[in-house]
């Protein structure tokens, strides 16, 4: 037999909110499953008595019917669980859970003790405004793209888009270290491009490269990228982890602003019965792992995201979270200019409106149809 031996614990505790799928006894024992498998990961009844049964172990808070077979059941486990770690933290969220059929991570509920724990976004909404000089208005974003053209030719994009007036010019996150771009030729001609722009409007544009790598490479790529003069960084945190994107958040050394983009992110939030949702994965744990602005596409567009999963993304950027401040709902994906008003209406004035290949579909000139893109957002 197991000892019971005295933890210590604080007696504050986070709350996960799981979404789960059957009968009603069928969710009480899948939500007790989660108790034990996110935790102790033991059988039931060898769990040690005392600290370790009822306080490690996770708790059911309550179970409440959503739907016909649909259950939202709210758990409870100790902050010590997880440690000051996302690492953890997400292991004990969803960990292996994950793994099983009808449970989907709805919300996250953390208590100002675990919170602390993490930085958040560095800059937020605030402070992305402010380094822009954008104070209201939505914010204009556009990609380098298409993959295949030399740096030269990006960094004439990149002129261009700056010189339109574009807030916030981003690497296409199919951009990496290729042969026909290789990653620094491309960082350092494009970073140059904007900042002749800038110096030729007065305006405070800032390019984004796309710093997804390897893991020993991901820190050189971002700090080569701020000695180059870029404003920001893009990462995709599906391919690099959450973790690695909350390192570089947190660096004082990079200390720039970070875009998500959910590159293999799709499959979380493919499904209504398992996986994060959209909420959650774009908006709360984006934010815990210290994005300023999270990329997702919107509705209407090449993908399948609804009108209510968009705006459950933009509520996600935004819910009140103790210290860790608001970020930017970004959405994209086949967006075209004609669409700029409806989209306005929508998400209101605290977004970055992510437009790539309808900034040249809508006319001959770039620098024109990037006028035209602000003055739209501009005469809102």
């Amino acid at each position: 037999m197991i000892p019971s031996v005295p933890v210590p614990l604080s007696g504050e505790r986070f709350r996960v909110v799981y979404r789960l799928s059957g009968s009603e006894s069928e969710c009480r024992e899948k939500a007790q499953d989660i108790c034990l498998e996110q935790t102790v990961e033991f059988p039931a009844e060898l769990v040690p008595d005392g600290d370790i049964r009822n306080s490690v172990v996770g708790r059911i808070e309550s179970l409440d019917r959503v739907g016909e077979n649909r259950f939202a059941a709210i758990v409870s486990f100790a902050v010590e669980t997880s440690g000051p770690e996302l690492t953890q933290f997400l292991n004990v969220v969803f960990g292996n859970t994950s793994i099983k059929p009808d449970a989907r991570v709805e919300r996250l509920d953390l208590p100002e003790s675990l919170l602390r724990a993490f930085s958040g976004p560095r800059f937020g909404r605030e402070g992305l405004r402010a380094r822009l000089g954008v104070p209201q208005r939505p914010l204009l974003c556009t990609a380098l793209k298409p993959m295949g053209l030399p740096p030269n030719e990006l960094a004439s994009l990149a002129y261009q888009f700056a010189l339109g007036g574009i807030n916030i010019i981003k690497d296409d996150h199919g951009l990496a270290d290729q042969p026909f771009a290789p990653y620094r030729e491309r960082v350092r001609q494009c970073a140059d491009a904007v900042a002749r722009a800038n110096r030729e409007t007065g305006l405070n544009c800032i390019y984004m490269p796309n710093v997804t790598a390897p893991a020993d490479r991901l820190a050189a790529n971002a700090m080569f990228a701020k000695e180059a003069g870029a404003g920001g960084l893009l990462i995709s945190p599906g391919l690099t982890g959450l973790d690695a994107m909350r390192q570089l958040a947190d660096d004082d050394g990079i200390g720039l602003p970070i875009m998500t983009h959910p590159a293999l992110q799709g499959s979380f939030v493919a499904s209504p019965d398992s996986g994060i949702s959209h909420f959650a994965l774009f908006g709360q744990l984006a934010r815990l792992a210290g994005a300023d602005a999270t990329i997702f596409p919107n509705f209407g567009g090449r993908f399948s995201f609804s009108r209510e999963e968009c705006h459950s993304i933009a509520e996600g950027a935004s819910t009140p979270m103790g210290r860790i401040k608001p970020i930017f709902p970004t959405p994209g994906g086949g967006m075209s200019l004609d669409r700029v008003p409806e989209m306005i209406r929508f998400y209101g004035s605290d977004v970055v409106f992510l437009i790539g290949g309808g900034l040249h579909t809508h006319g001959p000139d770039v620098v024109e149809n990037c006028r035209h893109f602000r003055r739209m957002v501009e005469g809102q």
